[in-house]
């Protein structure tokens, strides 16, 4: 797996570290559960790469306050983009593993940033080929802002305003060497 440079703190704006990380991860656990009275029917599906991760912390809160572990799956959207033929000639397309059925269930879409909304799009997409949710909620470490669909997270970590010039680099372990928000400047 490739990882991509941590960004150096001294030069890029830090807007969440470790800390924060796991408390907006822990806010939003309890989020869920008071928006769905219990997790009976609940499930996570977080979207390749950093949703994956944020996927499990959520679900390890999760089975904490509910005393039962959720079912948790991973979402690869590669071939649901639709900017796959700018993305590389020939993209790496990973495993999708979710081995539970989707049919009924609540399921939580987690990803990292939520900006344009396409990768939502994508992944929502993906999900109706598997099965037929009961309904479908967004949860995100960041938003952003600037979307180009009309896509809302249902649980956001952190808003964080940005201008289109801005990137913001979310840092997971074990993907990457150190949990963190970063902001910079194209």
């Amino acid at each position: 797996m490739k990882r991509r440079p941590v960004p150096d703190t001294a030069t890029v704006p830090h807007l969440m570290d470790p800390e924060t990380i796991r408390r907006a991860v822990t806010r939003m656990a309890h989020e869920i559960v008071e928006r769905h009275q219990g997790s009976d029917r609940l499930a996570l599906v977080g979207i390749r790469t950093r949703g994956v991760y944020l996927a499990q912390r959520l679900g390890t809160v999760l089975a904490d306050l509910e005393g039962h572990a959720i079912p948790t799956g991973i979402l690869d959207i590669t071939l649901y983009r639709d900017d796959l033929t700018t993305v590389a000639i020939a993209p790496v397309v990973k495993k999708t593993e979710i081995d539970f059925d989707l049919n009924g269930k609540s399921v939580v879409l987690v990803d990292d940033v939520l900006y344009t909304g396409r990768t939502v799009r994508a992944a929502l997409d993906a999900l109706m080929d598997l099965g037929r949710p009961a309904r479908i909620q967004l949860a995100v470490l960041v938003d952003r802002g600037h979307r180009e669909l009309p896509i809302r997270a249902d649980y956001v970590g952190k808003n964080i305003p940005t201008s289109t010039e801005q990137v913001v680099d979310v840092k997971l372990t074990p993907v990457d060497d150190v949990d963190g928000v970063f902001i910079r400047t194209l």
